[in-house]
């Protein structure tokens, strides 16, 4: 049954949304965060390892800064999550003491886990404190984050942290109890209990959020679970008020059955948690080289760059027509390939220095799209 993966799971990432946290003033409802850390730690005495992903840092700063809702600006974003993330941790902290349950904090931006050793040393971290039996509560880094390295909501962080763990399951929690096959509001809309694959949501109408505080809604969540059940991990998306129950196993919200294999791999990351800064346009003998013999992108291949990007940056490489066919994180900025491309990497490292006979995109920081 796919509802006992959830309640067996012996490691588990759960997320929970601003909306869930907050009242009606937009601040911290303690009571609802005490009653999501109770259920959490009743998993952990059994022996659960649960990374949680809490949003809230935000909406936690909108009451001391005396701003009447979310702000729209990044720059007053980042002083309300400077101002919040104390507060939201320092209350997690105190729940979880009274279960004796050590919290860890973990902030991520996209830079910290799509570049190589930023990723080992993530998943590292979060290893550690699991095995300590310390409750990493994990959320983006909103305070530094720009609009270029952001994951965008924490519905798709979740599934990526799912995955860097190597989760067995993974619960989304919100204000809506379950996905429905049109708006939870309209009369006769119908719970959809079992997710199978792509195809059972062909004919769903899938609404955004409603929520003054939070950044998601149903479609983020789906998006979630696409790259989580892609990475093999079974996905529930439930109502934070039934919290037990689907840890426990019951027939509530939805769930989403893996399409794909279990295991590690850097390039999902590189697929779902980056936006390109740049395209390189590449002839057809390199769309071959890469998505039929998996090679490395050299400058020969190159015939235009677009954009403007740094050194260790993600690009789209596209084909001749413009389609996108993979991404990358790319060795060069975008101001020295124009005097590379067409030229060899033996021809390059005789005219300019043996630095220069390397690969424009290496095949271990490329994935095919």
């Amino acid at each position: 049954m796919p509802r006992s993966v959830i309640s067996s799971a012996r490691r588990l990432v759960v997320k929970v949304g601003s909306s869930s946290l907050t009242g009606t003033d937009g601040g911290i409802d303690h009571a609802r965060l005490f009653a999501l850390v109770n259920a959490l730690a009743h998993k952990h005495a059994q022996g659960a390892q649960i990374v949680l992903v809490s949003s809230g840092a935000i909406a936690a700063g909108i009451h001391p800064l005396g701003l009447a809702a979310r702000p729209r600006d990044l720059a007053t974003q980042q002083a309300a999550a400077s101002v919040g993330q104390g507060a939201l941790l320092a209350a997690y902290t105190h729940a979880f003491a009274a279960h004796e349950i050590t919290v860890g904090q973990v902030l991520l931006t996209e830079d910290d886990v799509t570049r190589r050793t930023h990723y080992a040393n993530a998943r590292r971290t979060l290893e550690r404190l699991l095995d300590l039996r310390v409750m990493p509560i994990v959320n983006e880094n909103d305070t530094v984050a720009t609009s270029e390295i952001r994951f965008g909501d924490n519905d798709r962080l979740a599934a990526l942290v799912a995955h860097l763990i190597d989760a067995d399951a993974l619960v989304l929690l919100s204000d809506v109890d379950a996905l429905y096959d049109g708006p939870p509001h309209r009369p006769g809309a119908q719970r959809i209990p079992l997710v199978k694959g792509p195809e059972d949501l062909a004919d769903v109408e899938i609404g955004r959020s409603r929520s003054k505080v939070g950044t998601g809604g149903m479609a983020t969540k789906i998006e979630a679970a696409r790259i989580a059940t892609a990475a093999g991990v079974t996905t529930s998306i439930t109502a934070a008020d039934r919290v037990i129950a689907v840890l426990g196993g019951e027939d509530v919200g939805t769930v989403f059955l893996p399409i794909g294999r279990r295991g590690r791999s850097r390039r999902l990351w590189l697929e779902h948690a980056t936006s390109a800064r740049g395209r390189l346009i590449v002839d057809d003998g390199a769309v071959r080289a890469l998505t039929h013999h998996k090679k490395s992108l050299l400058p020969a291949g190159i015939t235009a760059v677009e954009g403007v990007f740094h050194d260790g940056d993600p690009v789209d490489v596209c084909a001749p027509d413009g389609t996108p066919v993979a991404r990358g994180l790319v060795n060069y900025a975008s101001g020295e390939l124009p005097t590379l491309l067409g030229r060899s990497t033996r021809e390059l490292a005789k005219a300019l220095g043996p630095t220069y006979e390397r690969e424009v995109i290496h095949r271990d920081d490329l994935v095919i799209l």
